[in-house]
C-alpha cells in the first residue's frame, strides 16, 4: 500500500481523528463499560471483515483507537478507510469523539554513540537488546513510550539530556501551549512552529510540543 502524507489525511476529513507521530488517534466517550464493550465489538467485527485490525483501549468511560498499517509502518488509505468506518459505528451507537484528549508521549535522548546507548536502553525498558529499529527503541507489545536518540556531539555532564515529546492535534497545541506557559512555564523557542514548540518549567527542564504540520 502506498504511503499517504500529513495533508493528505488533513484533506479526508476526519473529524474524529488526528494524526499524532505516526498513526491516526481517536477518542470515543462511550461513558460506561457495557457500551464501550459494545462498540469494541463492533470494531472488531469490521476489522476482522476488512482484515486491518486497529489498536483498541477499552476503560470504563471512554475507549480509544490507533490506526497504523503496520506492514508498511506508516498510514495508507486502508486507514482513513477504517477511521471513517469506526466513526459511522460510533455514530450509529449514540457516540461521540473527544479529538482534543488525544496525545502521545516520547522519549528523546541525546546522544553520541548510538551503538553504546541503544542496546542498553532497549534491553531496560523492553527486556531485549534487540529492541532497537533504526534511532529507536520500540517496544512491540506497547508496554512503554518510543525512546528516540537525538545524534549529538560528546558533551559533558550536567546538561539536560533526556526530554519528553508531547505530540497533541495541531488544531489544539496552541491551547496546550498557553496553559503551560500560564501554570508558569515559558516558550523557548518556536522557530519550528507548528512543527514543534520548545517549552521549558521552572527549573528549566524542557520539553517539545510537537504536531504533525510541517514535517
Amino acid at each position: 500500500m502506498e504511503k499517504i502524507t500529513s495533508q493528505q489525511i488533513l484533506d479526508a476529513n476526519l473529524d474524529d481523528w488526528r494524526k499524532l507521530a505516526q498513526a491516526l488517534h481517536a477518542r470515543f466517550l462511550t461513558g460506561n463499560f457495557v457500551a464501550g464493550l459494545r462498540f469494541v465489538t463492533a470494531i472488531a467485527e469490521d476489522a476482522e471483515e476488512a482484515n486491518h485490525h486497529p489498536d483498541v483501549t477499552l476503560t470504563y468511560p471512554f475507549v480509544d483507537v490507533k490506526l497504523l498499517s503496520h506492514d508498511v509502518s506508516a498510514l495508507t488509505q486502508r486507514d482513513i478507510d477504517g477511521a471513517r468506518r469506526i466513526s459511522q459505528i460510533a455514530r450509529a451507537q449514540g457516540i461521540a469523539a473527544q479529538p482534543s484528549a488525544v496525545t502521545e508521549i516520547e522519549l528523546a535522548l541525546d546522544t553520541a554513540d548510538l551503538a553504546a546507548a541503544g542496546p542498553f536502553w532497549a534491553a531496560l525498558l523492553t527486556g531485549s537488546p534487540d529492541s532497537v529499529t533504526g534511532d529507536d527503541v520500540v517496544d512491540p507489545s506497547g508496554r512503554v513510550p518510543l525512546l528516540w536518540f537525538q545524534h549529538t556531539d560528546a558533551h559533558e555532564t550536567p546538561r539536560q539530556r533526556f526530554h519528553l515529546d508531547l505530540w497533541v492535534p495541531p488544531d489544539f497545541a496552541e491551547e496546550r501551549i498557553a496553559a503551560a506557559v500560564a501554570a508558569g512555564g515559558r516558550v523557548v523557542d518556536d522557530a519550528n512552529a507548528p512543527s514543534f514548540v520548545v517549552l521549558a518549567d521552572p527549573e528549566g527542564n524542557r520539553v517539545c510540543v510537537c504536531t504533525s504540520l510541517d514535517r
